[in-house]
């Protein structure tokens, strides 16, 4: 981890920031402009060898009278503006009724020790001397706009985090129409754009594209990052696979609406970029006010998808992860919602708490239907009281109950909704977002509370702590089963295109009061799955519901696109019933629990109806979870076999980082009549050590394993799955 800063003879500077593996090489020139040199495999210094030429580009005009060869049309930028010559996509846009042009030159810079936290934002974090930023301060001196480009180094990552604040010192009101947390312009357009997109239930679906001559773009305008996209994008060169290639990363600390892509120029250089959607987004800067963007992490190897995983998960883990789960194993556990839905009573919970404990799970969770007059989902949202019918003796009777059985206690919650029916909604009309004289859209049957305004987060601040503080609740589930409609606030003290930002700001400010509360609290995020998983809710709820979805064939390309870039310890993982309740696929136990392994394990099922076999079965693996769960939850992911490249086998592997343990995990989806005989080649073991496979105690050495293999068993069935689990000898 290292910052140099060099000045040159003609009075320009060189910043040369270094990591473990990484370099990023920005250059001023006498006239502070500021350019981007190099961003990629670390070097060990800069000497301008690929200083760019002096060319006359037709139709690309410059601030030079006396030469036509210097255009910021043609330079790769640092942060690119509007208005003064640079035709691609710009990072950033102010406009006031008189000018719509930024011309950023360096004015001074700073290197300090640490993060710079965000206010009202999450940001990633390390102690003070873990980290180092850089801090480029550019001005417009005409309008007298300030935009600071902060760059953070950490010693033990690849990772380079990067926001950006400005500041109108003016004395007039300006407007920032876009606003990009990251950019980076890159010297050719060889790559493919790779992105995760999808649908409901069909969350994480991995997408590569190549690149042609315009802007391709990854976004959201649903007020969250959305099942459909993901607040992520890489560069990929065409022939990168899991062990080698160059991969440029982009990812954002945001749970609204953004965007991120790539435009490519008529001289076939690419811009990248990732940050707040323009489209539903404007701010109103006014004199002396300060705006800050959301953090944006960028990230580099030349070892393929791999390793751009490896160093995702270690930095989510060290840096976005917080509290007291951030590194804790997350307990094995049991919801309800698929064993009753809303039919439950006390009797029923405490039926179903019996058979968990039988089984060795550790955690209950009571899901949708405990409140308000909750008996489906038309109504009661926003009426955070006991639905005293289902649970008249209370739910602290309940909750000590459970815990007298030796499991511990977790509940369902959806705070940022409201039912047209329920008590809230008689008495606060004005609190959901809507647009006046236009009728509400519904969704799911419920309405938006507009989070933008204050009376609504302390109404939500007070309520869930009157829930969370009622009885031992241990674990929460926090839903979100709708996108925003009608964004518009009854209060009307803002533009309207402030309101999507400012109700992210105030779900982060509820969270962050919350969180400090209750700190003992495990918090999974959910949005009817993975609607809103993002390194924004992970670093306040250190886990997500990884998708509604719980078939186990449907959560091979599920899961593996979300263990593109996010850890097995965030992503929730459950076995449920069979026929599956979303696409009716039958699928044996062992199957379920295989795939469910490869995340945080939990069941999903009516255990009072299942016979003894199959509850002796979940005995079983709820058994050998626990002894992997470290392996898993800590450990090294390596794809063996990837369902978007050989859709019918999937296997992935997990390794402790001390090298000293690994889990295989091989599924074939469709049996073959003469089907070819399959080998796993591990990766990532000790080639010096010897393996031992716990079920025939043979022993292998790690050289063998991986440029020798394993065998795959032949099987005649569909759906078929097989584990290892190989300890040094």
């Amino acid at each position: 981890m290292k910052i140099q800063v060099k000045q040159q003879e003609n009075n320009g500077i060189h910043f040369h920031l270094s990591n473990k593996s990484v370099s990023l090489v920005i250059e001023s020139t006498q006239d502070g402009y500021v350019f981007l040199r190099h961003f990629g495999k670390k070097i060990r210094n800069y000497h301008a060898s690929n200083r760019p030429q002096a060319l006359d580009r037709a139709f690309s005009p410059g601030p030079y009278a006396d030469s036509r060869c210097f255009s910021l049309d043609t330079q790769r930028q640092v942060y690119a503006t509007a208005g003064m010559g640079d035709f691609r996509y710009p990072a950033i846009m102010i406009a006031n009724e008189k000018d719509q042009g930024l011309d950023l030159r360096l004015l001074t810079y700073e290197v300090q020790d640490g993060v710079v936290p965000i206010a009202g934002l999450p940001s990633s974090h390390a102690n003070q001397k873990a980290a180092q930023t850089l801090k480029l301060v550019l001005e417009d001196r005409v309008l007298a706009i300030q935009v600071v480009l902060f760059y953070t180094l950490f010693a033990e990552s690849t990772v380079i985090a990067t926001h950006v604040e400005v500041t109108n010192n003016s004395q007039q009101g300006y407007t920032i129409e876009k606003l990009h947390s990251a950019m980076l312009d890159l010297e050719h357009c060889n790559y493919e754009l790779i992105e995760l997109a999808g649908a409901y239930a069909r969350e994480k679906t991995l997408q590569k594209t190549p690149l042609k001559q315009g802007l391709m773009s990854v976004n959201s305008r649903r007020g969250a990052s959305s099942h459909q996209a993901t607040p992520f994008t890489c560069l990929a060169a065409p022939t990168t696979n899991e062990e080698q290639g160059e991969v440029i990363g982009m990812h954002l600390l945001y749970s609204g609406d953004f965007e991120a892509g790539v435009f490519v120029d008529q001289l076939a250089t690419t811009r990248m970029f990732i940050g707040l959607n323009h489209e539903t987004f404007r701010w109103q800067l006014e004199p002396q006010a300060t705006f800050t963007s959301p953090e944006a992490l960028l990230t580099y190897t030349d070892q393929g998808f791999g390793q751009m995983t490896q160093d995702m998960h270690d930095f989510v883990k060290a840096h976005i992860l917080t509290g007291q789960h951030q590194n804790a194993l997350r307990p094995i556990l049991l919801n309800n919602w698929e064993a009753t839905y809303f039919d439950f009573d006390e009797a029923k919970i405490l039926a179903l708490a019996d058979k968990a404990v039988e089984a060795g799970i550790e955690l209950l969770v009571l899901d949708d239907g405990w409140f308000g007059q909750r008996n489906d989902d038309n109504t009661s949202l926003g009426d955070w009281f006991l639905n005293e019918a289902k649970l008249p003796k209370g739910l602290a009777n309940l909750v000590e109950q459970v815990n007298q059985k030796g499991l511990q206690f977790g509940i369902w919650v959806e705070p940022e909704m409201v039912s047209v029916t329920s008590e809230l909604y008689r008495q606060h009309p004005d609190w959901c977002l809507h647009m006046a004289k236009r009728p509400h859209l519904y969704s799911r049957n419920q309405l938006v509370l507009d989070l933008s305004r204050e009376d609504v987060q302390n109404y939500l601040i007070e309520a869930m702590s009157t829930v969370f503080a009622s009885a031992n609740i241990s674990y929460v589930k926090w839903d979100m089963n709708r996108n925003m409609t009608c964004v518009a606030s009854a209060l009307q003290q803002h533009g309207i295109k402030e309101i999507s930002h400012r109700y992210i700001l105030g779900l982060y400010k509820i969270l962050t009061a919350l969180i400090e509360k209750f700190p003992h609290i495990l918090f999974e995020s959910c949005s009817g799955g993975g609607g809103r998983y993002d390194l924004g809710m992970l670093a306040y709820m250190p886990q997500t519901w990884t998708s509604d979805n719980t078939d186990a064939i449907c959560r091979l390309n599920i899961q593996y696109g979300t263990s593109f870039i996010y850890p097995a310890i965030t992503m929730g993982a459950h076995v449920s019933a069979v026929p599956n309740h979303q696409v009716g696929r039958i699928t044996s136990l062992a199957t379920r629990g295989a795939i469910a392994m490869a995340g945080n394990l939990g069941y999903e099922l009516d255990l009072t109806q299942l016979p003894q076999t199959e509850l002796t079965e979940i005995a079983q693996q709820v058994q050998t979870y626990k002894a992997i769960r470290p392996i898993i939850q800590a450990g090294d992911l390596y794809r063996l076999l990837n369902p978007t490249t050989t859709p019918n086998e999937t296997a992935f592997l997990y390794i402790s980082k001390d090298k000293t343990e690994a889990v295989v995990t091989y599924c074939k989806v469709l049996a073959q009549a003469e089907s070819p005989t399959t080998v796993l080649r591990l990766k990532g073991l000790d080639e010096t050590a010897r393996y031992r496979d716990t079920k025939t105690q043979q022993c292998y050495g790690g050289d063998e394993l991986m440029h020798v293999g394993v065998t795959i068993p032949l099987a005649r069935t569909d759906f078929y799955t097989v584990t290892f689990h190989f300890q040094k000898c």
